[in-house]
């Protein structure tokens, strides 16, 4: 199989410089080991553990002991949230070893999940975030089509067979929900699943907790819950809604997006790109492909969207470097802008806005808007904001 670069690879040799402990986070089956074994390859001894083999779990009956003997390696952890009682231990030993590149840990938690166990490591770890496959990571051998389809995650996207990539995409579905959500305490798998459906048949929208509670048979507290899991777990993103420099009256419940458009697609059975893009999923599919894509490209940006009581709306508003830009996401070679997304721009007078769309030429709408594919869109914004 083609080896891919991934982007976050200089942030993760960097990491380990900089500091004893780094960090690799993300969900599961995105490439992390992956990354770190061809990354770690060709530079120094490393010893990799993975938690979730029993042999490897052994090896840290004296996990002190163990450590020590292996002192002059950089030490590789997967699945580090599954054994969180050894960060004190990591503490105290880099302490004592000194020096940068000790301890590289993997986890499929995010970094706030993480940090109620690590936070005996402050100041000698960083954390860095790796998302299924970035478009520019495989612009040159994916189609638009074939991404939005797939979705990010290797062994789907890389998948010349559509059954295949789609049963990949319904097991990983499947083994999340019977397997990886049992670590959270009162989780139903056959509850989750559906609230999951309800997600993915309203991918991109704001929810109402109480009525998605009520229609599945549990309370609102209870959605709450099971929304943080599939964002702790990197399965769901949330966008708030932008709130600065206006008085208007505006929508203030934040949108949800299951994190990637293959999941999506898997869970509505969408084999092939002719079948998503007859269903009305299609266009917030694309929405999701672009957010994805910024909060991959824009870790340090804050993302939110705008949308008012009179109908004044733009998907996402990026803000970096004291710069606001609008991206108004389109699933067209030829989109067409609503009054509502003029008038949006108009409240919120940004630096620059564009039109995002599935198109390999970008060209200028209007003074100040600019239709972009997603390589154009990157670019610029990079522009702007640096």
């Amino acid at each position: 199989m083609k080896h891919f670069r991934r982007l976050i690879a200089p942030d993760i040799m960097e990491g380990l410089r900089n500091y004893p402990v780094t960090a690799l986070l993300g969900p599961r089956q995105c490439g992390k080991s992956t990354l770190v074994k061809h990354l770690l390859s060709y530079d120094r001894p490393f010893l990799y553990i993975d938690l979730e083999k029993p042999s490897d779990l052994r090896k840290l009956d004296d996990p002190e002991w163990f450590f020590t003997s292996q002192k002059e390696k950089l030490i590789c952890i997967d699945e580090i949230q599954r054994k969180p009682d050894l960060f004190p231990l990591i503490r105290s030993l880099v302490d004592e070893w000194g020096d940068n590149g000790h301890f590289l840990v993997l986890g499929s938690a995010s970094r706030d999940l993480l940090k109620q166990s690590s936070e005996s490591l402050a100041g000698r770890i960083t954390y860095k975030q790796l998302t299924p496959f970035l478009w520019e990571e495989v612009k040159d051998d994916i189609s638009y089509e074939h991404y939005l389809t797939a979705g990010g995650f290797p062994r789907s996207l890389l998948q010349k067979d559509p059954e295949a990539s789609l049963q990949w995409r319904e097991d990983f579905i499947t083994t999340f929900l019977e397997r990886d959500i049992l670590q959270w305490s009162g989780c139903s798998p056959s509850t989750m699943r559906k609230l999951w459906q309800m997600l993915a048949h309203n991918n991109g929208q704001t929810i109402n907790l109480s009525t998605i509670g009520g229609s599945i048979g549990i309370s609102h507290t209870t959605v709450r819950n099971y929304l943080d899991i599939l964002h702790e777990t990197f399965m769901v993103h949330s966008l708030p809604p932008f709130t600065a420099n206006t008085k208007k009256r505006i929508i203030k419940s934040p949108k949800f997006y299951i994190a990637d458009t293959g999941i999506v697609a898997g869970m509505l059975g969408l084999r092939d790109f002719n079948q998503l893009a007859g269903h009305p999923v299609f266009g917030s599919l694309w929405e999701s492909l672009v957010l994805n894509n910024l909060k991959g490209m824009f870790p340090r940006a804050k993302l939110s969207y705008y949308r008012t009581s009179h109908g004044a709306e733009v998907d996402i508003i990026l803000q970096l470097s004291e710069k606001i830009i609008s991206i108004e996401c389109k699933a067209s070679v030829a989109p067409v802008l609503s009054k509502g997304t003029y008038a949006a721009i108009a409240d919120i007078e940004p630096h620059h806005s564009f039109v995002a769309a599935p198109i390999n030429q970008s060209y200028q709408h209007k003074p100040g808007i600019t239709v972009a594919g997603l390589t154009d869109l990157i670019n610029e914004i990079r522009s702007i904001t640096t």
